[in-house]
């Protein structure tokens, strides 16, 4: 077992949720994931992330797979202009590599914010430190172990 996905399995664990890990082979988008979890494609949870100009840190964003993150929006919330995060910078944050960002487990601090879209459901599907494995969860304990903000930072589009 992987250390990333050591790492999310013991923050579900610290948090009280039972880790139902599942191996579901490679899925790079959100629809491939959606399609191996069984569930709406609205359903999987996006690890979006950006890099804070001002701050020069990660910054969090999880939103329903089919939802595109809005940069104006996005910014707005995040009180400062936002810029692509690289690999590295993703890395040194979270612990995680692109493509299986869990929104759990994360080697360092990171400021987050929540699409209320995800709130609608009552499962959800994250991804679990690897690009092949996630997790369900109930929405509503995400902000919980996450401390997310529920914000608007969604694309109308």
């Amino acid at each position: 077992m992987s250390k990333s996905l050591k790492r999310v399995r013991r923050a579900l664990e610290e948090a009280g949720i039972a880790a139902e890990i599942q191996e579901m082979g490679q899925t790079r988008t959100a629809e491939e994931a959606a399609a191996a979890a069984g569930c709406t494609l609205d359903q999987i949870t996006k690890s979006i992330i950006f890099r804070g100009e001002e701050s020069g840190e990660a910054i969090l964003f999880l939103t329903a797979g089919g939802n595109r993150v809005d940069a104006a929006k996005a910014s707005a919330v995040a009180g400062e202009p936002l810029g692509k995060a690289d690999a590295e910078l993703i890395r040194a944050q979270t612990g995680f590599a692109i493509g299986g960002v869990s929104p759990v487990g994360h080697l360092n601090p990171i400021r987050a914010f929540l699409d209320p879209r995800l709130l609608e459901f009552d499962r959800i599907w994250a991804a679990a430190g690897t690009p092949r494995h996630i997790f369900p969860m109930d929405p509503q304990v995400l902000p919980q172990i996450t401390g997310a903000q529920v914000a608007d930072f969604i694309s109308e589009n």
